[in-house]
C-alpha cells in the first residue's frame, strides 16, 4: 500500500504506461521480423512496404517515449543498410 495519494496514482499510471509500452514494443519487434523475413527472401517490393510500417512504428515509439530517439535512429540506419546489402 502506498503512503499517500500521489504515490498511489504514480503506481496506477506507471502500470498503464508499462502495458502500453509493452504492447508498442511487441508490435515493433513483429514488424521488424516481418521486414527481415522479406529481406532474406529477396522480396524487395514487400520489404520496402514493410520498411515504411517499421519506420512509422519506430517514430511513434520514440515520440511517446517508449524508446529513445537515438535507438530509433540506429535501428532505422541498420534496417536500411540491411536492405541495401541484400540487393
Amino acid at each position: 500500500m502506498s503512503a499517500n495519494k500521489s504515490a498511489a496514482k504514480r503506481i496506477r499510471t506507471g502500470e498503464k504506461a508499462r502495458i502500453r509500452n509493452k504492447s508498442r514494443r511487441a508490435a515493433l519487434k513483429t514488424a521488424e521480423k516481418k521486414f527481415n523475413a522479406f529481406v532474406e527472401a529477396k522480396e524487395m517490393d514487400k520489404a520496402q512496404e514493410q520498411l515504411k510500417d517499421v519506420f512509422k512504428k519506430l517514430d511513434k515509439a520514440a515520440k511517446v517515449g517508449t524508446i529513445h530517439k537515438n535507438k530509433r535512429d540506429r535501428k532505422k540506419s541498420r534496417l536500411v543498410a540491411a536492405m541495401k546489402a541484400a540487393v
